[in-house]
C-alpha cells in the first residue's frame, strides 16, 4: 500500500522540482539583467491614487461595429469572468499630473487651456499622448502603467458602463427604422453635451470607488476599433481590427483616431463625437510587471 502511494508523490516531486528550479533560475537571470530594479526613491511623489476592483463576473456590450449581411445590428452581450484584481487610477489623469510630464520632457503639451485654481482632468490629449504619459509614469514610479482595455474599463466602471444598443429587431430589413433610431440617439447625445471639464470628483463614484466615469471626459483605451461581419445565424464571419483608431468611452463609446486631441474638430469614426478626450491608467501588479516595463522600453512590446 505504501509503495503504491509513494509513486504519485515521487512523480509529482520529479515534475515540480525542475519547474521550480527553472523559475528560480529565470528570476535570477532577470535580476542580474536589471529587470527587477528597485523603485526610484522619489516614486511616491508621482504615485497616483488608485482603487482596486475585485474579481467578478459581469456582462457588457461588445465593442465594435457589427454587420449582419449588409445591415448594421447591435453588438452582442459578452460574458466575462475577471479572475484577478484590477488596480486602476481613481480619477482621470489630471492637468497638473500631465503638466509634470510636459515639464520633464516626457509629454507634448495638451491642447487645452491651463487649469487655474482647481484640479481638473487633463483634456486635449491624443492616444499617443496618453501612451507617452503611461511610459513616463512607469519610469518615475518603477511600476508598469498602461491604458486600460475596453474590457478592463467595463470591469472597473461597473453599472456606469454604457450600453449602446438601440434594441431593434436584428432581422428587420427596413433600413429606415435604424437610421431613424440612430438619428434620435445622436440628437439626445448632442443635447447633453457639456464641453467644459469639471473639477475631479464632480461626477461622483461608482460601486467600486471609481470616480467621474461617464462624465464629460471620454477615456482612451488600448482597444482597437473593429468591424465584425456576422452570418445570418449570428455567428462571426469575419472580424477586422482597425488599429490606429481606438475605443474611447464615457456616456457612450466613440472610436477616435489615435492622433486626435479635439474630437469636436473631427476624427470620430462613428456616431456623436466626445465632449473631451482624457484618460486614466491601469497598474499591473503581476510579479513579472518589471519585465514587461523593460520589454516595452526596449521596443519588444508596444
Amino acid at each position: 500500500m505504501s509503495c503504491t502511494n509513494q509513486k504519485p508523490r515521487n512523480s509529482l516531486f520529479r515534475t515540480a522540482l525542475p519547474i521550480t528550479l527553472i523559475a528560480a533560475l529565470s528570476v535570477g537571470i532577470f535580476q542580474q539583467a536589471g529587470f527587477f530594479e528597485p523603485s526610484p526613491p522619489t516614486s511616491a511623489d508621482f504615485e497616483p491614487q488608485t482603487v482596486v476592483v475585485p474579481p467578478r463576473a459581469y456582462k457588457y456590450r461588445s465593442d465594435g461595429e457589427f454587420v449582419k449581411g449588409t445591415a448594421p445590428v447591435d453588438a452582442p452581450m459578452k460574458a466575462v469572468v475577471a479572475a484577478d484584481n484590477l488596480t486602476i487610477t481613481k480619477y482621470q489623469v489630471t492637468a497638473s499630473q500631465y503638466a509634470a510630464c510636459v515639464l520633464d520632457g516626457g509629454c507634448a503639451p495638451a491642447d487645452a487651456p491651463p487649469a487655474t485654481g482647481v484640479e481638473i482632468p487633463v483634456t486635449g490629449v491624443s492616444f499617443d499622448d496618453a501612451v507617452a504619459y503611461a511610459r513616463w509614469l512607469s519610469d518615475k514610479t518603477g511600476d508598469y502603467w498602461t491604458l486600460p482595455t475596453d474590457e478592463q474599463l467595463a470591469q472597473a466602471a461597473g453599472k456606469r458602463f454604457p450600453d449602446d444598443a438601440l434594441g431593434l429587431d436584428p432581422d428587420n430589413k427596413n433600413p429606415a427604422i435604424r437610421w431613424l433610431a440612430d438619428y434620435e440617439r445622436e440628437a439626445r447625445e448632442r443635447s447633453k453635451r457639456d464641453p467644459v471639464p469639471r473639477p475631479i470628483g464632480s461626477f461622483g463614484e461608482n460601486e467600486f470607488g471609481l470616480a467621474d466615469f461617464g462624465g464629460n471626459v471620454w477615456e482612451w483605451t488600448s482597444t482597437c476599433h473593429r468591424r465584425v461581419h456576422l452570418y445570418k445565424n449570428g455567428s462571426v464571419r469575419a472580424s477586422e481590427a482597425i488599429c490606429g483608431v481606438y475605443v474611447t468611452v464615457a456616456g457612450h463609446r466613440s472610436p477616435v483616431s489615435s492622433f486626435i486631441r479635439d474630437p469636436k474638430g473631427g476624427g470620430c469614426s462613428v456616431g456623436t463625437p466626445p465632449d473631451n478626450l482624457g484618460f486614466r491608467l491601469v497598474k499591473s501588479t503581476r510579479w513579472y510587471a518589471p519585465l514587461l516595463r523593460k520589454l516595452r522600453d526596449t521596443g519588444w512590446i508596444a
